[in-house]
């Protein structure tokens, strides 16, 4: 825990409040998200991409964002191997909440039980599932596109390419059944491969923002939106290719349709899932910068949110499992979003403490 963030004139208003945005979605489709009377797509799903699939994408973008400026002022300032090693001990701090947020697989009541296991089927067994989500996957997709993270734009487009190119030819030989079988979280270890989409892409977007002043940033705008569509018509375009058209974005696919290596799914990762999303980041991210940068809009609650997202992540899951008790699936809607709006606002009111004590969560 931290005494205070950045300093104001080196915080970017667009990337914090885009990431205030993001926990607000977050917390709001991991509560109401169970609810019978709840639209779909304020639901996750495994076989589309619904609203609430572009929620993890985006936290993804603003790692990427965020990774690529801190990363290269450390570079200026305390050299390459220190800048490595800080990349090295966040993801490790990284990994060890994930572990005590998310736990391992399994669970062994007797010591003979553990013994008969052995070290080998632990191994097996405890990191197959539960582990591997957003933490975690944060953790590790850092380290993979660490050795590129500095470099240039057509070396990290090139590297988000072969990255994906090697998701869906790890899928294709034996990934995606396995994917589905056990099933995995968040697109399980291989994740990696096809979240380095949507970060690399915020790290480009940090190239097209930062090099101007706030009131200039607005010129960006219209470049980040033609490759938005450009990435969101990629990832349709991937989705089609099982040998049918897909049904449209954030659209239930039809009756009977099988899941393939192209159907966009967060449970696998899918790399058309990865890039539509992507490119929907890189929209929503270009709104920021025309309303936050550009006209000088922003809004207490995603800068409260933004300025401490780590603790919002950690607080909202308890504070849910303190109100959903008393909120039954089949709940009528008024009741659903009555419930919603005491959990969000003991959210909003736990985070916002922590900012007028300035104690920022901070790995």
């Amino acid at each position: 825990m931290s005494a205070e963030p950045s300093s104001a004139k080196s915080r970017i208003a667009s990337l914090d409040q885009f990431r205030g945005y993001t926990v607000a979605g977050m917390i709001l489709v991991n509560f109401i998200g169970g609810y019978q009377v709840v639209h779909h797509l304020l639901k996750h799903h495994n076989t589309y991409c619904s609203y609430a699939d572009t929620i993890m994408p985006q936290f993804f973008f603003a790692v990427g964002f965020a990774f690529r400026l801190t990363y290269l002022r450390r570079l200026q300032t305390v050299g390459r191997a220190e800048a490595q090693r800080a990349v090295a001990a966040r993801a490790l701090g990284l990994i060890l909440l994930g572990f005590v947020m998310y736990h391992l697989d399994g669970e062994y009541k007797t010591w003979e039980e553990l013994k008969q296991l052995g070290f080998q089927g632990f191994l097996a067994n405890a990191f197959r599932r539960e582990l591997c989500q957003t933490l975690v996957q944060i953790a590790l997709t850092s380290i993979w596109i660490l050795p590129v993270i500095a470099a240039s734009a057509r070396v990290r487009v090139l590297y988000l390419v072969v990255s994906a190119a090697l998701h869906l030819g790890l899928s294709w030989w034996f990934y995606l059944d396995f994917a589905w079988k056990t099933p995995v979280i968040d697109g399980g270890w291989l994740g990696i491969l096809s979240w380095a989409i949507p970060t690399l892409v915020g790290t480009l977007a940090y190239d097209a923002v930062a090099a101007r002043d706030d009131h200039e940033r607005g010129r960006a705008v219209p470049s980040l939106l033609v490759w938005s569509v450009v990435l969101m018509a990629v990832g349709y375009g991937l989705s089609c290719l099982g040998g049918e058209l897909a049904a449209p974005p954030f659209s239930p696919p039809a009756a009977g349709r099988q899941v393939d290596l192209w159907t966009m799914s967060q449970r696998t990762g899918s790399v058309s899932y990865l890039t539509f999303s992507a490119g929907f980041s890189l929209a929503v991210y270009a709104l920021f910068v025309l309303f936050c940068d550009q006209w000088g809009v922003t809004v207490g609650l995603f800068r409260t949110f933004g300025t401490n997202a780590l603790a919002a992540y950690v607080i909202h899951p308890m504070v849910s499992l303190a109100v959903r008790p008393y909120l039954p699936d089949d709940a009528p809607l008024w009741y659903v979003i009555a419930g919603f709006l005491v959990y969000f606002g003991i959210c909003y009111l736990l985070i916002r403490y922590l900012e007028k004590n300035k104690l920022y969560l901070k790995l």
